[in-house]
């Protein structure tokens, strides 16, 4: 039986080797304490920064290896691994001699593109309002105006190295006035928060490889010819010479890093807006003229919907008239459509609301508002059924001429109170089944008190009453349905009771009313009788 090693020879091994805390005969270790306090709050005016992820390795130094020309190069390590010496750019089979049991993957960039692109959509939503993928393996965020509502900048910074952590991938993170320079101390400053005070970002980058500036090969291989190896060491460079040796691109790199040229940065964008236009070769003014471009408008909008499987919701036209205005309409729909014919109608019932001025020059169709629409199941059988025509055409046309809001369906809720049993829904809407009892056609928002009642308690219609200062004689009537109060919504209607009578006045007026209380118990109700409905 061997020695057991000492905690100094344990310390001494590569972290794959260690043995595990079973192993040592230990079950758990300590660790620190979840809360501990932040740092003060720390803004900036105007900062950019860039994050350089990687994955997190399990208990194995993890490769990713790509094929290059002839050979197998490693394009990315874990952090196990560029503990042992490996790094991108190693040959793959170099780096299966120096570690025996490592474990070596094959590269996806598509993938890698796609995972970072859905983690820009994901900043763009929650950390800041522009964002863009920074290849192979970063991005970089715009924090200007935005690192205050985190607490600062160090506080952001954990907060997105965190996020990144729960995701499994550790990464590093710099901020700085430049790209570039953000570009450069993320990933070979050594430090996992790095923040550079506005205007430094010269000093910041002078002892980082000339790596950092993202050079061609042929620049950085003859910058080793003449012994240049750090950034530092072009700021005391003769701008002539320097262009001659490494090209223009590297000064270019060096000036969008320091600050001197501005380097544009393509955002990502969450949505892009389906959009059409047209320009025009001379201004119109009628209403037929405007009417066709209309129309040319919709046939282009609904080729590029149909090729992204999508369809309209909302639609906005705009009219560029020569002095410079602009007028503006807008549709909606009841539901996604991309039906041509049915938009320019639409459409051309606001045409009359547009001022062409002097004329028009421009117009442009932009719909802000999609829902994926694909194919519809028409059925087995193309003979004429009992199949519903679709009412969505005809509920667009109604809201555009009287108003969305006007057009609605009455739908039930499940409660016994009858004026709490329906509700609106949309005109589209299915709306569940409605109970077997029979209930009048018209509603009355709220009951409303009769006056002058005459009934026999407690099981009896009334013979006459009084609603809205007209005396009603009763001559005939059916009842009583009783109705409980929902004793879970309020305690007052505990034990409260209603019960309903279907009633017949002289003249053939049919209504549907109710008494409080079971005419036995006082506790049920107060016996005042109220109309509440009216059926025909």
């Amino acid at each position: 039986m061997g020695q057991r090693p000492s905690p100094a020879d344990i310390e001494r091994l590569p972290a794959h080797q260690r043995p595990t805390m079973r192993e040592m005969g230990r079950r758990s270790e300590a660790a620190e304490h979840p809360f501990k306090p932040m740092p003060p709050d720390e803004a900036r005016s105007s900062s950019m920064a860039t994050i350089a992820t990687r994955p997190i390795a399990g208990g194995r130094p993890t490769i990713l290896v790509a094929h290059i020309g002839q050979r197998d190069v490693v394009t990315a390590a874990c952090p196990l691994a560029l503990d042992l010496g490996l790094h991108p750019g190693m040959a793959a089979a170099q780096a299966r001699a120096l570690v025996a049991d490592i474990d070596v993957r094959d590269a996806d960039p598509d993938r890698d593109r796609a995972w970072l692109e859905r983690l820009a959509l994901h900043a763009l939503s929650h950390w800041t309002p522009t964002a863009s993928v920074c290849p192979p393996d970063g991005l970089w965020l715009d924090l200007t105006g935005t690192t205050h509502l985190f607490g600062g900048e160090p506080r952001f910074c954990a907060r997105v190295l965190g996020f990144l952590r729960r995701l499994g991938f550790c990464a590093s993170i710099a901020i700085a006035d430049t790209p570039g320079a953000a570009h450069a101390l993320a990933r070979y400053s050594g430090r996992s928060i790095t923040i550079v005070p506005a205007g430094a970002q010269a000093q910041a980058l002078a002892e980082l490889p000339l790596s950092a500036l993202r050079l061609e090969p042929k620049a950085r291989v003859a910058a080793a010819r003449f012994g240049i190896e750090r950034i530092g060491d072009l700021y005391r460079m003769p701008r002539g010479p320097l262009a001659r040796r490494l090209g223009l691109a590297a000064i270019e790199r060096l000036d969008q890093a320091t600050g001197a040229v501005a380097e544009p940065i393509v955002p990502i964008v969450a949505f892009e807006t389906p959009l059409a236009e047209r320009r025009l070769l001379e201004p119109i003014g009628t209403v037929d003229a405007i009417a066709r471009v209309i129309g040319d408008l919709v046939d282009d909008i609904v080729e590029v919907l149909q090729r992204r499987g999508l369809g309209l919701r909302q639609g906005a036209i705009t009219c560029s008239v020569v002095d410079g205005g602009a007028q503006r309409i807008a549709i909606g729909t009841a539901r996604a459509t991309r039906d041509p014919g049915h938009l320019k109608r639409m459409f051309a019932m606001r045409i009359e609301r547009i001022d062409p001025g002097l004329g028009i020059e421009a117009m442009t169709l932009s719909v802000p508002r999609v829902e994926p629409l694909g194919a519809e199941l028409l059925g087995a059988s193309l003979v004429p059924s009992e199949h519903l025509s679709d009412i969505a055409p005809l509920v667009d046309q109604l809201s555009g001429r009287i108003g969305s809001r006007a057009i609605f369906r009455v739908g039930s809720l499940e409660s016994d109170v009858p004026e709490r049993g329906v509700r609106k829904v949309g005109p589209l809407a299915s709306a569940p089944g409605w109970p077997a009892w029979k209930r009048p056609v018209r509603l009355l928002h709220r009951p409303e008190p009769l006056s002058q009642v005459i009934a026999l308690l407690p099981d009896h219609p009334p013979r006459r009453f009084v609603w809205r200062g007209t005396q009603y004689r009763v001559v005939g009537g059916d009842g009583p349905e009783r109705i409980h109060g929902e004793w879970w919504r309020s305690v007052r209607e505990m034990w409260a009771v209603r019960d309903y009578f279907r009633v017949e006045a002289e003249g053939g007026a049919r209504f549907w009313i109710f008494r409080r209380g079971d005419g036995v118990e006082a506790t049920t109700g107060d016996l005042s009788w109220y109309m509440h409905g009216m059926f025909g």
